[in-house]
C-alpha cells in the first residue's frame, strides 16, 4: 500500500489565558508550528487555556518544517524534538530560546495480533536495516515484516536514528542519524499521525511513533537498554531513562542509549525568539507560563507523556522570564 499522499495536520485554534492573570480579548494571536510528537499534549494544554485571551494556532507539521518556519520568521514560536543546530540559530537575528516543554518515549509499534516482541538491540537494528524480514526470525508465527518510517523531516526520526546509531555500527556507518535519512527498507508516511495510520492499515507493519499513537491494533515492542534489561515503554520507564540525561546549561542535552529505563526517550522543545516579540510578549509568557505549571505538567501521563523533572521545570521557567519585547 502506498504511503498517504497528504499530511494529517493537528491544528489547534483556541483562546488562551492563565490563572496567572488574563490577557485582554484584543491581544494578538499566536501562531506556531513544528513537532507532531508533542501535538496531543499541546492540543490538550491549549484547549485547557480556552477562555478570554489570545488565539493560539499550532500546526503539527514535523520538527524540520517547524524549524524552517521559525528561522524564516513566519511563526511566533515553533516546536522541535531536536534542539536547533548552531548553524540554524546563527540565521535568527532575534536570538533563540529553547525551552524543554514535555518529554516522552518513542515506541517501536507493530501490527501483528498474537505476536509479543521483545527485541535485543541487534534485532531492532536489523529490522530497520532490512536484514530481518519475517516475524518468525523474532519468535512469532511467519509473517512478512513491512517497515514504515517518517518521510518528512522529523525530530522523532532524529531521536530514533540516534538510538540506532548508538547501538549498531552498521547503522552508524550506513543510514546514520538525522531528521531525514535514506532508509534501507520500507515505506514512508508523514507525521506521527501518518505513520500510525499506515501501521494500522498494514498487517505485519512495524515502525516508530510517540507512545500516545500506539492504540487500536498496534502494540509496542519491549526493547533492550544499554544494561541489557528488556523494557516496555511506559511513563515510569521513560522517566527512569530521562533522569539520566544532563540537559546542560543550554537545556539541550540527550542520551541515545541509557542504561536505565526504556531506551528511546526525548525531551521536546518550544522555540522562542529572545527579542522582537513586541506586543505578543505577554501572551507568549502567559501561554507557556501555564504549560510549565505543576497543574499542566501533571496531566502529561494521561496522554502518554512524562512530566518534566522539577530541576528542568525550574530552568525553563527562569529562561521564559528572560524573553524581551
Amino acid at each position: 500500500m502506498a504511503a498517504p499522499s497528504h499530511r494529517r495536520l493537528v491544528s489547534v485554534l483556541v483562546f488562551a489565558s492563565t490563572g496567572l492573570g488574563l490577557v485582554g480579548c484584543n491581544s494578538p494571536g499566536l501562531t506556531g508550528a513544528g513537532a507532531s510528537f508533542p501535538a496531543a499534549i499541546y492540543q490538550r494544554w491549549f484547549q485547557e487555556l480556552a477562555s478570554q485571551g489570545s488565539r493560539v494556532n499550532y500546526q503539527s507539521v514535523g520538527s524540520g518544517a517547524g524549524v524552517r518556519q521559525f528561522v524564516a520568521g513566519t511563526v511566533d514560536f515553533a516546536a522541535s524534538d531536536v534542539p536547533m543546530k548552531a548553524t540554524e540559530i546563527a540565521k535568527v537575528s532575534r536570538g533563540v530560546l529553547q525551552l524543554p516543554m514535555t518529554a516522552g518515549a518513542i515506541a517501536v509499534a507493530y501490527n501483528n495480533k498474537g505476536c509479543v516482541l521483545k527485541l535485543s538491540q541487534a534485532q531492532l537494528a536489523d529490522i530497520f536495516l532490512g536484514k530481518i524480514r519475517d516475524y518468525r526470525q523474532l519468535g512469532c508465527a511467519a509473517k512478512a515484516i513491512k517497515v514504515v518510517y517518517r518521510s518528512d523531516g522529523s525530530g522523532t526520526t532524529a531521536n530514533f536514528t540516534a538510538h540506532l546509531a548508538a547501538i549498531s555500527p552498521s547503522w552508524k556507518a550506513g543510514p546514520g542519524q538525522g531528521k531525514a535519512v535514506t532508509w534501507p527498507t520500507g515505506v514512508g508516511a508523514k507525521g506521527n499521525e501518518g505513520v500510525a495510520a499506515q501501521l494500522s492499515q498494514l498487517d505485519g507493519a512495524i515502525g516508530y511513533v510517540e507512545t500516545a499513537y500506539v492504540k487500536g491494533a498496534l502494540q509496542a515492542a519491549s526493547l533492550s537498554n544499554a544494561s541489557g534489561e528488556t523494557v516496555k515503554p511506559s511513563t515510569e520507564s521513560a522517566a527512569a531513562a530521562l533522569a539520566s540525561i544532563d540537559l546542560g546549561t543550554d537545556r539541550t542535552g540527550s542520551n541515545p542509549n541509557p542504561e536505565a529505563g526504556y531506551p528511546i526517550v526525548t525531551f521536546s522543545w518550544i522555540l522562542l525568539y529572545k527579542s522582537g516579540n513586541g506586543s505578543k510578549l505577554p501572551v507568549l509568557q502567559k501561554t507557556f507560563g501555564y504549560t510549565l505549571t505543576d497543574a499542566a505538567q501533571a496531566g502529561a501521563s494521561a496522554l502518554g507523556f512524562v512530566s518534566l523533572p522539577r530541576p528542568v521545570l525550574a530552568q525553563s521557567r527562569a529562561a521564559l522570564a528572560t524573553l524581551q519585547p
